[in-house]
């Protein structure tokens, strides 16, 4: 049966734990506050004032939720975004793409599916930071995130990742673990997600390696439909304040863990929002259950994530690389932008682009096309993330100069990738997806999970039914209860 995590499990773990965190002085944030920064304690936000987003400080856990300002310092009133204007995308629908690169430690939004793995178990005497190590398997982002999460609670964290990420990744996590041994450099690039599982399955016969595994953590898709979920609605809504007729059509997201899907459970609770999930075109599992390597880092594939919603996702789409490593480059040279000002792309735009890595700008694709496929207008909405910026792909923008451009980028070949890859973006290869198209790809799932990670097939199925994912929901107030207490028994201020 799957562990919802409603009861200690272990008091002796529970115990080490409080007395762990309350020689730390640390403060766990609860799931409400983190989707509400403002209800968490006067003095505790605070005490945040002159605290280095980057630092490994416990109080920069209050500051792992969308509503950071630009310096990251601060808080906005409403989450950092940006509406992509048709004279950017070439459709009349307001592309708005959240940014995930104002999140504290990593500049990424996988901060907090991390601390939504972890916190639970926390709580439930699931995990002893004293005694125990977090294994973080992930194809970049979220693995950082869980070693950020790890030295704050000062345990050890170890990442593990395809060797072939970007170089940014593994320079970050070498200043932050503890050891080196503590980075695991799994083969392959970003479809190689079976090996981080195997690598995972080794060590976890060690009962000091706790696996924290972001594709089947219920937590991570928790933490999205609670806490992503509610700041894009924030988003949406502070949008129809002033255009009355504005309705939100669609939420379009890689698909990754899937984690950040569980937003788009809320947005279709909230506002009726179809949920487009995206894969790449050199691996279009869900669209030909097809296989492949790519280089939109970050979205992983070759797999069903065990916490994908399949049966309540609309639209299946698939991006080429080739657009999203084209597109990086236009975005983050002077002659892309020198192209976009001509069309008449706002200076503010232009310069929320830096904002975008190279999965954010899958998405973008992906919401153009979602909007040619399903016809939208000026009114309709759609609604993305960037999960992380540009600042962690600098390393590819060469690659990309020489692998598409010949070696060298000028106005022609800006204005040749923007003419294929945003204006001539079109609707071949998305998939609306009915009843016998999600069976389709749920069932994908039985052979990572079942056959090969040994979930019963009852856990398997119970996932069809939507009561289970709305039964998961009741499982967010018990949480915060738990940490609330938890807090309590360490007491902490």
């Amino acid at each position: 049966m799957i562990d919802t995590m409603t009861e200690v499990a272990d008091r002796a773990t529970y115990d080490r734990a409080v007395e762990h965190l309350r020689k730390a002085r640390i403060v766990l944030p609860t799931f409400g506050q983190m989707a509400e920064p403002a209800t968490a304690d006067a003095a505790r936000r605070a005490a945040l004032n002159g605290v280095d987003p980057d630092a490994a400080d416990p109080r920069n856990l209050f500051r792992v939720h969308w509503y950071n300002d630009d310096a990251r310092t601060g808080t906005a009133e409403v989450p950092g975004h940006v509406v992509l204007p048709e004279a950017l995308t070439g459709v009349p629908s307001p592309i708005v793409v959240a940014l995930g690169d104002r999140f504290p430690m990593i500049r990424a939004h996988k901060v907090l599916a991390a601390y939504s793995c972890l916190a639970p178990r926390l709580v439930t005497g699931r995990f002893d930071p004293a005694r125990q190590r977090a294994l973080w398997p992930s194809t970049g982002n979220y693995c950082r995130g869980g070693v950020a999460i790890s030295r704050i609670m000062g345990c050890r964290g170890v990442a593990i990742l395809p060797a072939g990420m970007s170089a940014e990744r593994f320079e970050w996590l070498e200043r932050w673990v503890t050891e080196p041994g503590d980075i695991i450099r799994t083969p392959g690039t970003e479809s190689n997600v079976k090996e981080i599982y195997d690598a995972c399955a080794a060590l976890s016969k060690d009962p000091a390696n706790v696996v924290l595994n972001q594709f089947s953590e219920f937590g991570n898709h928790l933490g999205h439909y609670a806490v992503t979920g509610r700041a894009l609605g924030h988003i949406v809504e502070s949008m129809q304040t002033t255009n009355r007729d504005l309705r939100l059509a669609a939420f379009v997201s890689a698909t990754g863990s899937a984690g950040t899907l569980g937003a788009g459970d809320f947005l279709k609770d909230r506002f009726g929002a179809k949920i487009v999930a995206v894969e790449a075109l050199e691996c279009p599992t869900m669209l030909y259950n097809g296989f492949g390597e790519h280089n939109i880092q970050g979205i992983g594939d070759k797999h069903i994530p065990f916490i994908h919603n399949v049966t309540n996702t609309d639209v299946a789409v698939a991006v080429s690389d080739h657009a999203t490593d084209q597109l990086f480059v236009l975005f983050n040279d002077a002659t892309g932008h020198a192209l976009l000002r001509a069309r008449g792309v706002s200076d503010t735009v232009l310069g929320a682009l830096k904002h975008f890595g190279l999965s954010s700008i899958a998405n973008v694709v992906a919401a153009i096309k979602t909007a040619k496929r399903l016809g939208l207008g000026p009114h309709d909405a759609i609604i993305t993330v960037a999960t992380d910026g540009a600042a962690l792909y600098g390393s590819e923008i060469p690659k990309a100069v020489r692998k598409h451009f010949g070696g060298s980028f000028d106005h022609g070949r800006a204005a040749e990738a923007f003419a294929q890859h945003v204006l001539g973006s079109d609707t071949e290869h998305v998939m609306v997806m009915g009843a016998v198209e999600r069976a389709r790809v749920f069932n994908l799932g039985y052979f990572t999970w079942v056959e090969q990670q040994g979930v019963s097939l009852a856990d398997f199925e119970a996932r069809r039914d939507q009561g289970f994912w709305r039964g998961l929901r009741e499982l967010l107030p018990r949480w915060d209860a738990m940490i609330e207490e938890f807090n309590g028994r360490t007491g902490v201020k």
